[in-house]
């Protein structure tokens, strides 16, 4: 004889099994939308941007209304739409049992069975694939087959001159891509205004065709590259050291076991201060900073106290780059009076906004071109070729190196401009220029360099020699030497590996604070 099921556990069982489904179906849902999300406002991103950008949005001054359609689209939608299919279910059966209790489907019970079951799956399937793509968790699990570790070819920073050493003014230029210069593909070159001020003729250098490394392409990894010289990984690659607090919180240290250009700078006598216009908590940009080196981080909070109007802000990010460069003027002749009274240089560095998508048109600008997104950039790019103005006519640029980049290449994703002319562009370049006081100037730079080989081309700007020219995976583009056995010198396709390895060690060592050249 077959043992009969109890009512009480049959009837559980079904209870559970209804409820999984409803929990597939939410987070094939929620995985989905949230896909779709990052690639409207991101494009595809890494896993390492995800979890060390996205989950440190600021409500205020970092993002905010991300935020809040984040919260509404992968957390309240998928769960409204899952309760909304529960509830179909739930009033289906009803009817039935009180059409006279007979339960059986009019259709084909392969059919009943089965439709349901694919759409399941292909909810589920198709929010996993779509997301897994989307943050590029293929790339991520290969890269953890790798054999390749950064340790093996990071070198400690080691300043072998500094008499010369003079102040820097470093300026990013958020989505500062040089193809924006191409006045054939654009209704008109968007960096005119800051070559104008910039022009080779008058001494200024520039890297040719400036690489964004292989796995950046945000802020935090434009400014951990060009001031630390190594590719940005957080949480995933260093989950052993046990030391790690989450990001976007209370971040003890920030890549505390490297070397980067703050620390060096404070070594040997600078002082630090950094400027942007949005919060500085966004991305923990503040632990970073203050980790290397920074005394001093002005941001959102600080404008705000200053008295600025409501005028000079946008509503997402922050303060315009109008009025960022008018307190941009007051900081460097502050810093550059005290530098004169006690001999000791300033490191000044600035990061804009106004051209992070969507832009904002402040009414100093004046739109004049089909795609406002063009007149956007080119604004934004007159108010920096004014604090460079402001350099010269105060004289500021005999004794102070000024290095001007883009923190990384312009975004694509769903909801950006320019796809047009982007997505299939071979070349697409960072804009840069570099001043050196009474550097050579008939010296040309190695082209082709990417962003990590910035941060000894940064030190060796402000005076400061460097051994084999060298520091983390970087060799300075002043330098046509560059040192065999250096990651520099690798095969491009296996230096794309190296880039891309966990080298877990390595960043739990970095993250922890320990030595991370070990």
């Amino acid at each position: 004889m077959t043992a009969r099921i109890p009512p009480v556990i049959r009837g559980g069982s079904v209870v559970a099994g209804r409820l999984l489904v409803y929990v597939l179906i939410w987070a094939g849902l929620a995985l989905l939308i949230a896909a779709a999300g990052i690639r409207f406002y991101w494009g595809e991103i890494t896993v390492g941007q995800m979890l060390l950008n996205l989950v440190s949005v600021e409500l205020d001054g970092g993002g905010g209304p991300i935020v809040w359609m984040g919260i509404l689209g992968v957390g309240v939608v998928p769960l409204l739409l899952t309760a909304g299919i529960a509830l179909w279910q739930h009033v289906r059966r009803r009817r039935r049992r009180h059409q006279g209790g007979d339960m059986r489907p009019r259709r084909p019970r392969w059919i009943v069975r089965v439709v349901p079951t694919v759409l399941v799956a292909g909810v589920v399937v198709g929010g996993s694939t779509a997301f897994a793509t989307t943050v590029g968790v293929g790339d991520y699990l290969r890269a953890g087959n790798s054999a390749y570790d950064l340790r093996d070819y990071y070198v400690e920073p080691a300043v072998t001159s500094s008499e010369h050493k003079r102040n820097l003014v470093l300026i990013y230029l958020e989505s500062g891509e040089a193809t924006l210069a191409d006045d054939q593909l654009f209704e008109k070159d968007a960096f005119a205004p800051l070559q104008e001020v910039t022009r080779a003729s008058d001494g200024w250098q520039s890297v040719k065709d400036l690489q964004q490394y292989e796995g950046g392409g945000w802020t935090m990894a434009g400014l951990t590259a060009t001031q630390c010289g190594v590719p940005l990984k957080g949480l995933g690659s260093a989950a052993d050291s046990g030391a790690l607090n989450e990001l976007g919180g209370d971040v003890g240290t920030y890549l505390g076991g490297t070397t980067c250009l703050g620390d060096i700078l404070g070594e040997h006598g600078y002082t630090s201060v950094f400027l942007g216009g949005a919060n500085a908590s966004f991305a923990a940009k503040d632990a970073f900073l203050g980790t290397h080196g920074y005394s001093e981080v002005k941001d959102l909070s600080d404008w705000r106290a200053a008295g600025e109007p409501e005028e000079n802000f946008r509503g997402d990010w922050g303060l315009s780059d109008g009025r960022l460069m008018a307190h941009a003027k007051d900081e460097v002749d502050a810093l550059h009076a005290e530098a004169e009274r006690t001999g000791r240089p300033f490191n000044l560095s600035v990061l804009t906004l106004d051209t992070h998508e969507p832009v904002h048109i402040f009414d100093y600008c004046t739109v004049d071109t089909e795609n406002v997104v063009t007149s956007a950039f080119f604004c934004s790019m007159t108010q920096v070729a004014g604090f460079v103005a402001h350099l010269e006519e105060r004289g500021y640029l005999e004794d102070t190196a000024v290095v001007i980049m883009g923190d990384h290449l312009k975004h694509m994703s769903a909801g950006d401009a320019f796809h047009e002319q982007l997505d299939h562009h071979d070349n697409r370049t960072i804009f840069n220029r570099v001043w050196v006081p009474g550097g050579n100037r008939n010296g040309e730079l190695r082209p082709r360099v990417d962003q990590l080989s910035m941060y000894p081309t940064i030190l060796e700007a402000a005076g400061l020699g460097l051994r084999d020219n060298a520091a983390g995976l970087g060799v300075s583009a002043f330098t046509t030497d560059v040192p065999e056995g250096s990651a520099q010198a690798m095969e491009p396709e296996l230096y794309t590996e190296l880039l891309a390895s966990r080298s877990s060690q390595f960043y739990a060592e970095a993250w922890s604070g320990g030595d991370a050249a070990r």
